[in-house]
């Protein structure tokens, strides 16, 4: 009982000073949670599993409304029960970010660059939608109509080409430095495109919230399948909350230390211990709404470069 009251006051004492907001903390656990199990939640599963974070009925349903109001979300009914899912659009979306999330760390380098160079063919609204999406995937603009990354998701800029209907509009190439050539090297760019200060916070407040968590574990605390879902939620959510701010260079281009490979590897030592005590509580709760709710897919076990 003690073991398990001293994980209690942990999740109490984040919850207390860090509340995660009702939609985002939704989305956080249909990214995490629903989505390796199909991608759909009845209402009443949802309601069990946000209970412990504090959130209500109401404040649950107004965040499923607000994220099908979105296109996030589409419904479905059985007689008085709903049913949630992530559109088809939306899958697309959450399963790219969500894998910028487990993914390791680009360690490093080849000495090339991605460049996006937009062409005379793209009207404003074209070059502003092509402008966000690029700095969302982590470019960063290196001059006007030019987007550069070193470690650029060839996959991930081809779906937001095509998403954003400009695949035939926007020049791609691969640059790297000319042979002989007396010039600054390509990895001072980094300085120049990306201020990374408050990546740098986010890694380190990261590290001072959830190293006790680890020490807690480590030191044998027990804990409830609901602790291990909570602790998980968390942990996933504060660390997405810092990865989608992160442009995911080359580590071999980054200052040293860089705290963003101390906090992988402490979510991943976190997950790895999470994620069977979590499982077990996220498919009690879903099997009591739906007895045929799938157990995670195979892609779940590839998390944090395997979690078995």
């Amino acid at each position: 009982m003690q073991n398990k009251q001293k994980m209690s006051e942990w999740i109490a004492g984040f919850l207390a000073a860090d509340p995660p907001r009702s939609k985002s903390l939704l989305t956080t656990i249909f990214g995490d949670a629903i989505v390796p199990h199909g991608g759909t939640a009845w209402m009443g599963s949802l309601i069990e599993l946000l209970a412990p974070f504090g959130v209500n009925d109401r404040l649950l349903r107004t965040s499923v409304f607000r994220l099908a109001q979105e296109g996030w979300l589409g419904a479905q009914r059985d007689g008085r029960r709903s049913a949630y899912a992530i559109t088809p659009d939306a899958m697309q979306r959450f399963s790219r970010a969500y894998r910028r999330v487990y993914a390791p760390l680009h360690n490093d380098w080849d000495g090339q660059w991605t460049l996006v160079l937009g062409s005379s063919g793209l009207d404003a609204a074209e070059r502003g939608a092509l402008r966000k999406e690029l700095l969302w995937e982590g470019y960063c603009l290196i001059a006007p109509g030019i987007a550069g990354h070193p470690a650029g998701d060839g996959e991930a800029l081809q779906a937001l080409l095509e998403r954003c209907g400009l695949r035939d509009k926007v020049f791609v190439c691969k640059a790297a430095e000319a042979p002989g050539m007396q010039a600054r090297p390509l990895g001072e760019l980094v300085a120049e495109g990306w201020d990374l200060s408050g990546v740098v916070d986010g890694y380190r407040q990261f590290l001072v919230h959830f190293a006790p968590l680890l020490d807690l574990i480590e030191d044998g605390q027990k804990m409830t399948a609901e602790q291990a879902f909570v602790a998980r939620t968390l942990l996933i959510h504060a660390y997405r909350r810092v990865q989608l701010h992160d442009p995911h260079l080359p580590v071999a281009l980054l200052p040293e230390p860089w705290p963003g490979a101390a906090a992988y590897e402490l979510a991943r030592a976190l997950y790895r211990a999470l994620y069977r005590e979590a499982e077990e509580h996220l498919m009690r709760a879903l099997h009591r709404e739906d007895a045929s709710a799938p157990e995670a897919d195979a892609s779940f076990y590839q998390r944090f470069g395997g979690l078995d």
